[in-house]
């Protein structure tokens, strides 16, 4: 098994068709001990408890700081160490420029750029401590391309910092053993979805991709695999498309 022995931590795992949560579910059928986190403690649990008993779930809002670290220390002393580190935790919006407001661009780049940037940081002492760790962040197709079918302005500038800020420290944390880089989905059909597009808006979009159809949580959970994984020992510093070839470049 690919990750076998090894521990890793997940953000934004509460919904069992997200990302999140297949990525944490791969994981661990590769052999993963798996933290899981997300906003509320029992949808954290919950999420956990449904992949296996050897795997926890933490309540951990990852716009803050000081719980960011709380908890990476929670999950060394629990596991004994943390070997991965997912930056999955996001909030996708779709507002055009004029039509966001102050509130919407605060939380869209604090839970994706900040809450990445402090999860990154609070995992990197132990990882250098350690000298090897995998670092993996969750851009976006939106980012590619100047936004996408449901990212607008501040959505697709978020995304796009979260991809430079994972090459940035791919080459800062190298010589510490430390790998890091990204992934940047097109249009996966979770629950983000439900009520921002129709039937026959992914119909189109799929119409629109070479690959004839919309990407899958477990498409991107396969990608993260990869990037976690020894089979991405060299790896570090990419942003790796997953989008059917809606966007080839």
């Amino acid at each position: 098994m690919l990750l076998d022995g090894k521990t890793a931590i997940v953000t934004g795992c509460a919904s069992k068709k997200g990302i999140g949560w297949a990525t944490a579910r791969l994981f661990a059928q590769h052999g993963a001990r798996v933290a899981l986190l997300d906003l509320r403690e029992e949808d954290a649990r919950a999420a956990a408890a449904a992949i296996g008993d050897q795997h926890l779930g933490f309540a951990c809002d990852v716009r803050d700081a000081r719980r960011c670290e709380q908890v990476v220390k929670d999950v060394v002393e629990t596991f004994g160490a943390v070997d991965i580190l997912v930056n999955n935790a996001g909030v996708s919006q779709a507002h055009r420029l004029m039509d966001s407001t102050m509130d919407d661009y605060e939380l869209v780049l604090d839970v994706s750029l900040r809450g990445t940037f402090n999860m990154s940081r609070a995992i990197t002492p132990h990882f250098r401590g350690r000298r090897s760790g995998a670092i993996v962040c969750m851009g976006s197709l939106a980012a590619q391309r100047g936004g996408g079918v449901l990212g607008g302005p501040h959505y697709a500038a978020a995304k796009g910092a979260v991809q430079a800020l994972a090459r940035s420290m791919a080459r800062e944390l190298a010589p510490d053993g430390i790998r890091a880089n990204a992934i940047a989905p097109g249009l996966i059909d979770t629950d983000l979805l439900i009520g921002k597009i129709t039937d026959e808006g992914k119909a189109a979009v799929a119409a629109g991709t070479p690959l004839g159809r919309l990407g899958t949580a477990q498409d991107v959970a396969n990608v993260c695999l990869f990037l976690a994984s020894d089979l991405s020992a060299y790896v570090t510093g990419v942003v790796l498309d997953v989008n059917g070839g809606y966007h080839i470049h």
